[in-house]
């Protein structure tokens, strides 16, 4: 059954009636994205800068308050030595 219904909706896309509602989809995405496309780049900038103060609290909040493994790769001085 699941094979016949892929048959079905892909034969259904290729008559007339999916290929005029494709098409018309098709023109209708382009007139939408040539006539907002102006809006979108003027929004632009201002999304940029809204977006810094969001990555920087998700991307920086992975690093957690506590400091676990610093100074643990640097090399140990000598009891006896020279300061």
């Amino acid at each position: 059954m699941n094979s016949q219904h892929r048959s079905m909706a892909s034969s259904w896309f290729r008559s007339r009636t999916g290929l005029v509602l494709l098409a018309f989809l098709a023109i209708a995405a382009f007139f939408l994205i040539t006539e907002h496309r102006a809006h979108v780049l003027g929004v632009l900038p201002f999304l940029l800068a809204l977006l810094c103060p969001l990555l920087h609290l998700f991307l920086h909040g992975r690093h957690g308050s506590v400091h676990n493994g610093h100074g643990e790769s640097q090399p140990q001085r000598p009891e006896g030595g020279v300061r």
